[in-house]
């Protein structure tokens, strides 16, 4: 199982969610959404017990997506671990350079 990491702006990270969970056969709505946004303002990237986990289980595939806020940046640290497939792999690596530009 592989694992992409890379940095977003927090602006992005929604598209970048619900992109990844259509990738991987997930139904990613609002109410995943708002999980994700209330967990996203206790995380700290500089500390290791500062990120917050989140899985996307879809059709046969599944990942588990890391996220932690950059202590004084708009910028969100993301790992996507699990991912079972080089397509997957090149499409999320692609997703996170994308969603890395202003």
């Amino acid at each position: 199982m592989a694992e992409v990491a890379g940095r977003v702006w927090q602006h992005h990270l929604r598209s970048l969610l619900e992109l990844l969970s259509h990738y991987v056969g997930y139904d990613f709505d609002g109410t995943d959404w708002d999980t994700v946004a209330a967990a996203l303002e206790e995380t700290d990237d500089e500390r290791a017990d500062g990120w917050y986990s989140y899985p996307l289980v879809g059709d046969g595939l599944e990942v588990e997506v890391w996220l932690a806020r950059s202590v004084g940046g708009q910028e969100v640290s993301v790992t996507v671990r699990g991912i079972a497939t080089a397509e997957l792999r090149l499409r999320t690596d692609t997703l996170l350079a994308a969603f890395a530009q202003g």
